[in-house]
């Protein structure tokens, strides 16, 4: 099985009629994804590559049958589309937008707390089930089925990560990238507990990066609950304390957030961690046949 995305995933599109939903949607489409709606105010009635167009999520819910949305708004509208895909009931939301004002995610946060929607980003890649869907804009050939799930930050470390994986002969299971930014709808731990569950999953590698403190609570959270063998990486071990590195969140202040600290605690929880990016896909086959 997979986590949160299967073959049986229905997707909206929201934002379906610019550049970015367009060409995204070609590509899931490509891959076998069943993009079943697509979401642009005011443009209703069109269609795009074939899929039906509409002016509301919950127009292509009742008329589609949508469980899933993927998310390409432009920042000052994304936080209201996340919003509307919520209270439709979509069971996950992707959001790919990046630069989402944080107050305006501050106010999704706090309406996501009244709903059951599981939200993956803002500013990710999306989560790919491999053989199955990809909800996003992860490269699909790169990926192929098998028992490793991968969990990242980053997105572009995301696909070296995957393409080693695969490389060495390790499929993966389910690939999700939880995004950059200081506020983000799901955690390391939120996955690591679904993936606890998945009898397909047999390991994990964390890709985490500098700022806040996620990697060093899923490195106690693995050292009290979880049983599967776990690589990790942190990106960021060279970056200058105050500086931002990419993404919004990847930044070291109040003494918290060094790469330093991160891998200590990853250690600590008898974690594997991968110094050299270079050398993960064989590690991994090594952390695997532990």
């Amino acid at each position: 099985m997979s986590i949160l995305v299967d073959e049986k995933t229905r997707v909206v599109v929201q934002g379906i009629t610019g550049r970015e939903g367009q060409f995204h949607t070609r590509q899931m489409l490509s891959y076998g994804t069943a993009v079943a709606a697509g979401v642009t105010p005011g443009k209703g009635g069109k269609t795009v590559e074939g899929v039906p167009v509409f002016n509301t999520v919950r127009q292509a819910a009742e008329q589609e049958g949508v469980n899933v949305s993927c998310i390409f708004v432009p920042p000052p509208f994304a936080a209201d589309a996340i919003i509307d895909a919520a209270s439709v009931g979509m069971d996950v939301i992707v959001c790919i937008t990046e630069g989402i004002p944080i107050l305006d995610m501050v106010k999704v946060a706090g309406f996501l707390r009244t709903r059951q929607s599981v939200l993956i980003g803002p500013n990710c890649p999306g989560v790919i089930s491999p053989g199955k869907t990809k909800v996003g804009i992860m490269p699909g050939d790169i990926h192929k089925p098998g028992p490793v799930a991968v969990i990242s930050r980053s997105g572009t470390l995301t696909y070296e990560v995957v393409d080693q994986l695969t490389g060495v002969g390790l499929g993966q299971s389910t690939c999700i990238g939880i995004g950059g930014d200081p506020l983000i709808g799901t955690s390391f731990i939120d996955h690591l507990k679904r993936f606890q569950e998945d009898e397909e999953t047999q390991g994990v590698v964390l890709i985490g990066e500098i700022g806040g403190v996620a990697e060093e609570q899923a490195a106690e959270y693995i050292k009290q609950e979880f049983n599967k063998p776990v690589l990790a990486f942190i990106a960021g071990q060279t970056a200058p304390p105050g500086r931002r590195m990419g993404h919004a969140g990847a930044i070291i202040s109040g003494g918290q957030g060094r790469a330093e600290d991160k891998i200590k605690a990853l250690q600590d929880a008898d974690i594997t961690v991968v110094l050299d990016l270079g050398k993960l896909g064989k590690t991994a086959v090594e952390v695997m046949k532990k």
